[in-house]
């Protein structure tokens, strides 16, 4: 069914292809303030419902984990049941489920809603970026849209704490998850006005064991990647264990793919160059801003002593800055090719990391997360532009798919990764203190109770400094992502502009060129 039979009477094409958005970007905010509201929550459900350590955790990720590994199977099922059909599927599970978790009456009903909610809002993040390929045909138009769209994926997740501490403030936890309510009923009721219908008639059956090897693959290495920045040093065989049976199902799932007329994922896109270097620099960019988030939001809380909502507040820069980077984005192309705007921003991105490799306190904090983040601007508009701009728009869901996996392992690698860094350096600098202050910050702040003042003082000022140190080694090694990523897409650049260019690559080069 084509977008002009879904005319709405009286308004221009360009009028309903603005109104559509709008609407798409309502699950896209609200998807990415899911993923980071409950941060504030957790502690007060947790001590309503009695929840232990482990079903916090589980409360807490569970959502995550089931949104990464459905959203390859969501992407490629949009794309053979119609894209619409399943954005409206996930749009009435999530509003029902949503009212479970509000209403849980024990630890166990919330870990499973939240999982429910996880496959929901993985029908949900495909959906609506594969559906914005179809509705804007026009390319400037198309980049606006990508661009808004990315925009509110990155505010949504700024504002989700704050907006859980103003709901925190006067009602109950399940405010948190009532709010979706409202808002997955208003796209159920616009959703079949203003959206068109879109499904690729020529795809094959979904393939179920290629289904169930990416389920097998991303959740353990999801898992493993999360568990290791919380694992104690003795405890960590068991999420390595996790990575590694899911890296090598992953081996088997890409052969698998391969090898098909009609793939879950097409991963033979990532012969060509251009595309191949953007999903490695939206990966890599994920690691760098999601270590350095995790070592900022502690440093904000654990050093400089604000409370969980101030953290949250002082730490929006950065969502702010990668939204505004994305606005940027549209009117950089104007005057620069893609690939020189998106290395451009990630020169910018590797300068903003300097403040946190040289710097301490607030202010060189927000300079750096500032400038890091609104330099990510081009990468995250425009390369996922150029990723669902590579295939037909029959396989636009599969693409969005691709860049959103993408996003979510380097996020849980960032976590993992710089975790365990920054722990290591906490643990080399105080190698002088005994027991759990010589393992985390916490353990400090713990032990440091115990003490007369003037020793609570000094253990503490060490500490601090050690941590503090982490932060520096995280801004150095983000600053070294960074640089050598903006080399990559421009050096990638360059290729698929040349005459070399193979003849089988001709959206890269128009992506590119």
């Amino acid at each position: 069914m084509g977008y002009k039979e879904q005319d709405v009477e009286g308004a221009s094409a360009e009028t309903r292809e603005w109104l559509a958005l709008a609407l798409l970007a309502l699950p896209t905010l609200l998807i990415a303030m899911d993923l980071t509201a409950l941060f504030l929550a957790l502690p007060r459900l947790s001590a309503d419902l009695g929840a232990s350590g482990a079903e916090q955790l589980w409360i807490s990720d569970a959502y995550g984990f089931m949104v990464a590994g459905f959203v390859i199977t969501m992407g490629t099922l949009g794309d053979r049941i119609g894209r619409r059909r399943l954005l409206l599927t996930g749009a009435a599970a999530f509003a029902a489920v949503s009212a479970v978790a509000a209403f849980a009456p024990d630890p166990r009903t919330l870990i499973l809603a939240r999982a429910l909610l996880g496959v929901a809002g993985a029908t949900l993040t495909p959906s609506t970026l594969a559906l914005i390929t179809n509705i804007f045909r026009d390319e400037r138009r198309r980049g606006k849209a990508i661009a808004v769209w990315a925009t509110c994926q990155f505010t949504g997740g700024a504002f989700g704490p704050v907006l859980a501490g103003v709901l925190l403030q006067r009602f109950w936890w399940g405010s948190v998850f009532l709010v979706a309510v409202p808002v997955m009923l208003l796209i159920l009721a616009a959703g079949p006005v203003l959206l068109p219908e879109f499904r690729d008639r020529s795809a094959g059956r979904v393939d179920l064991v290629s289904v169930g090897l990416s389920l097998a693959a991303v959740l353990p290495m999801v898992y493993g990647l999360k568990q290791l920045t919380v694992a104690e040093a003795h405890d960590k065989l068991t999420p390595l264990v996790a990575i590694l049976a899911g890296g090598v199902l992953g081996g088997v799932f890409v052969r698998r793919q391969l090898r098909l007329a009609h793939p879950l994922l097409d991963l033979r896109l990532l012969r060509r160059r251009p595309l191949a270097a953007v999903l490695t620099a939206l990966v890599f960019a994920g690691v760098a801003m999601a270590g350095t988030g995790l070592m900022v939001t502690q440093y904000l809380q654990s050093v400089l002593g604000y409370s969980p909502l101030a953290s949250a507040v002082l730490f929006a820069p950065m969502g702010l800055a990668v939204a505004a980077g994305t606005m940027i984005a549209p009117v950089l192309v104007r005057r620069m090719r893609p690939a020189t705007a998106i290395a451009s921003g990630l020169a910018v991105s590797a300068a903003g990391c300097l403040p946190l490799a040289l710097a301490g306190g607030y202010p060189a904090v927000a300079v750096g997360i500032t400038v890091l983040a609104l330099g990510t601007g081009p990468l995250f508009a425009l390369g996922t532009s150029l990723v669902v701009g590579s295939v037909p728009p029959e396989r636009a869901g599969s693409a969005a798919s691709m860049s959103e996996t993408g996003n979510y392992l380097g996020g849980s690698l960032g976590l993992a990764v710089i975790g365990v860094i920054g722990a290591s350096v906490y643990h080399a600098r105080m190698d002088h203190a005994a027991g759990a202050a010589a393992r985390t910050l916490a353990g400090a702040v713990a032990e440091s109770g115990h003490l007369p003042p003037p020793q609570a003082s000094a253990l503490l000022h060490d500490a601090h400094a050690a941590f503090t140190t982490g932060l520096h080694v995280t801004g150095l090694i983000a600053t070294a992502i960074f640089a050598l990523l903006a080399v990559l897409v421009a050096t990638s650049g360059r290729a698929s502009a040349s005459p070399g260019v193979p003849a089988d690559e001709p959206e890269a080069r128009h992506a590119f060129g």
